[in-house]
């Protein structure tokens, strides 16, 4: 028997729903792994589909299409390596989510996922029948077991195929991203490899799909949890993999081990990825934004320009009679060190028109957030005029502390199609501005440098929507708010542990007051990349109208 076996890893970037595209990708890489004399090549989770589908796998139709493109596949790649492919599967009015093994112009098994996760953005339950837990699949010398992303996160899959005769686990996922989550991934892992013995190989995807960013960052592992390779993170590879047999059974042969992101770094890369890929999968390829001088504004136009060019990218910078003489430079100074286009769309003459249009209705009523307003929103409607003129589609940029509370204007500066930093609060932006700065990848598109002007980093936030204005007069210095939000939002704490902190409790009780009205407002914002495990949509579900206050 052979003592040596190719697996060929494919860590792509699957489009939702374009089934023609996603096969011709898999196709590729069998072709590749055919050429490097592999037995297998192996694809990820659902990746004739895409992935998350979500109820596009609820029509019957898709399904059948998706279930038809493996067939072609499997007869397109008869004569080569076995491929092993994630895919939709419908049988006697069940619907499963399987890994479709082709040999020899067919598929001869298919493995259905078992465990169904139902937490965080995952909703499997609502849509696939749990499968039996498979036994390993026989391919040239070796017997694999396959469990399916969720099924290697527990011990008894992975156990059940161990002691059916499995002699290396290959746990096929489409695994999203959130902070510092290749960690937990690991610990899962190396707790598989112990508990079985067994050499395990985890094959993640990379790419951006609506809110949620796939960061690839596939990995082997010996028994005992020894590292044997690390694919990269955020980036598409085919890796050939060997497997060697000795007297104690096969083992992963060591491979190239790619250096791991810091964790600034891997949410900088996941925005710019989300961005990129949001653009290229709904049809756009340029952005325009608004400049205002600050630091928000600034970091989405160094994220733009780092994903897409310089070139793709129009900031405008649309001044007020509150603008100061400073943020029109700083507006100007980010745009010049980035590369970008900067335009000047002045929006005194619209506010005093549709001031003088609201005159007899507003007539004995004292000005207030309504003049505010007023400029955020005509702001964002010569923004989506541009987007609609030049094909452009319009970034906002609301920061996730900002987004909480709701320190935003609803058809002003939210308007837009995306916002890259949704899911980053304010404290974690000013450290992002400042990795930027000093850091430079390959994969960056802007120039390399300060392309964040330091005087927007240091200076105080403001939205400059009337004289003087300072984002801590209505809020908390961004440090406590940050705070309070974190164990509210992401840890949901109570008010009370909160104010044990050290917090005063009053304004403890204030800001849960404004993430609650807020609702409304994010159930109708742009999405934007999931960084953390408490992102606003799929991660936190709440109900709009809700007048429940936490006063225990």
């Amino acid at each position: 028997m052979a003592d040596t076996f190719r697996i060929t890893l494919a860590q792509l970037n699957p489009v939702v729903g374009d089934l023609a595209a996603n096969a011709a990708q898999a196709r590729a890489a069998w072709d590749e792994g055919r050429g490097a004399g592999a037995g297998l090549v192996a694809l990820t989770e659902m990746f004739i589909t895409g992935y998350q589908i979500q109820d596009l796998v609820r029509k019957n139709a898709f399904v059948r299409d998706a279930m038809a493109a493996i067939d072609r596949l499997a007869a397109e790649c008869a004569d080569g390596p076995a491929l092993a492919v994630g895919g939709p599967f419908l049988e006697d009015g069940r619907l499963y989510n399987a890994y479709h093994v082709c040999v020899g112009g067919r598929v001869v098994t298919r493995v259905l996922k078992h465990k169904l996760p139902n937490t965080d953005v995952f909703d499997e339950v609502r849509f696939y029948t749990p499968g039996p837990i498979s036994g390993p699949v026989r391919i040239g010398p070796l017997r694999i077991g396959m469990p399916v992303c969720e099924d290697a996160w527990s011990s008894d899959v992975a156990e059940a195929q161990a002691e059916s005769g499995a002699e290396v686990l290959l746990v096929p996922n489409g695994s999203p991203y959130h902070r510092d989550k290749h960690d937990e991934r690991l610990a899962h892992m190396v707790a598989r490899g112990v508990e079985t013995g067994l050499p395990l190989i985890y094959l993640n995807m990379v790419g951006g799909q609506d809110d949620q960013v796939f960061d690839g960052a596939s990995f082997g592992l010996n028994p005992g949890g020894r590292l044997a390779f690390q694919m990269p993170d955020f980036v598409t590879a085919v890796r050939h993999v060997d497997l060697d047999r000795g007297p104690d059974g096969w083992r992963i042969a060591p491979g190239p081990v790619s250096a791991r992101p810091e964790s600034l770094e891997q949410d900088y890369h996941a925005m710019c990825l989300g961005l990129s890929d949001y653009l290229a999968k709904s049809g756009f390829s340029k952005v325009v934004l608004g400049l205002s001088g600050g630091v928000d504004s600034a970091l989405v136009a160094a994220i733009a320009a780092d994903a897409l060019g310089p070139d793709k990218v129009r900031c405008v910078m649309l001044p007020s009679r509150y603008t100061s003489q400073a943020s029109l430079d700083d507006a100007a100074d980010a745009a010049g060190r980035l590369g970008t286009k900067l335009d000047t769309l002045p929006i005194g003459g619209p506010v005093d028109a549709v001031t003088e249009t609201l005159a007899p209705l507003f007539e004995g009523r004292a000005p207030d957030l309504t003049e505010e307003n007023m400029q955020s929103r005509l702001r964002g409607v010569l923004l989506m005029a541009l987007s609609n003129k030049c094909g452009e589609m319009l970034l906002t940029t609301g920061n996730k502390s900002e987004v909480a509370v709701g320190y935003s204007t609803i058809y002003g500066d939210m308007a837009g199609g995306y916002n890259p930093i949704k899911d980053l609060y304010k404290t974690r932006v000013f450290d992002i501005c400042n990795w930027r700065n000093d850091n430079h990848r390959d994969w960056m598109q802007a120039p390399a440098g300060a392309v964040i002007p330091p005087q927007i980093i240091s200076k105080p936030p403001t939205a400059e929507l009337r004289e003087d204005q300072k984002d801590e007069d209505s809020l908390p210095p961004y440090p406590v708010l940050d705070r309070i939000l974190t164990m509210l939002v992401d840890e949901d704490a109570s008010v009370a542990d909160v104010a044990a902190s050290g917090i005063d409790r009053a304004t403890v009780e204030k800001i849960e007051h404004l993430v609650y009205i807020s609702e409304y407002k994010r159930y109708q914002a742009a999405p934007g990349a999931r960084l953390s495990k408490r992102s606003f949509w799929l991660d936190r579900r709440y109900p709009i109208v809700n007048r429940w206050r936490d006063r225990g």
